[in-house]
């Protein structure tokens, strides 16, 4: 679990702590099943000077079962996934089922660009790209004489 991507929202101490307990958590009962099965899929993000790139591992979700929604600058993600495998030879059946809802919280530092956000899922990997808006973008400030 060293290796395991560590997501931080930008903010307040508070907000840092909410990830610590939300990745302790979830390295915690990941594994477990207890009633609903949740799971806490690992996400990543970068920042340039134009957006925000979040990717996030999905595997056995399927693009109509993720939900997005911005709201200034903060990125709600949930979904679900059922997951069935089934073998079958000769005096041999298995079946494999891993199913379970999740939901992730992202506070940018800045608001986004509602309207030019792209989503694409795409071997059990989103990458969302999230434009700044205009506002949010640095800008150079003339010095005048």
């Amino acid at each position: 679990m060293a290796n395991a991507p560590i997501t931080r929202r930008v903010g307040s101490r508070l907000s840092r702590f909410h990830d610590d307990m939300d990745e302790l958590m979830g390295r915690f009962f990941g594994d477990w099943n207890i009633g609903e099965d949740f799971f806490h899929p690992a996400l990543d993000i970068a920042e340039d000077k134009n957006a925000f790139t979040l990717k996030v591992d999905l595997p056995g979700v399927k693009a109509e079962d993720i939900d997005i929604q911005v709201h200034g600058n903060r990125l709600a993600l949930s979904g679900r996934r059922d997951e069935r495998k089934e073998k079958s030879e000769e005096n041999y059946y298995h079946v494999e089922r891993r199913s379970g809802m999740f939901r992730r919280e992202v506070v940018l530092p800045v608001d986004v660009d509602s309207e030019n956000i792209e989503a694409k899922h795409n071997d059990g990997v989103l990458t969302i790209t999230l434009p700044k808006s205009e506002r949010a973008k640095a800008r150079k400030i003339e010095v005048k004489k």
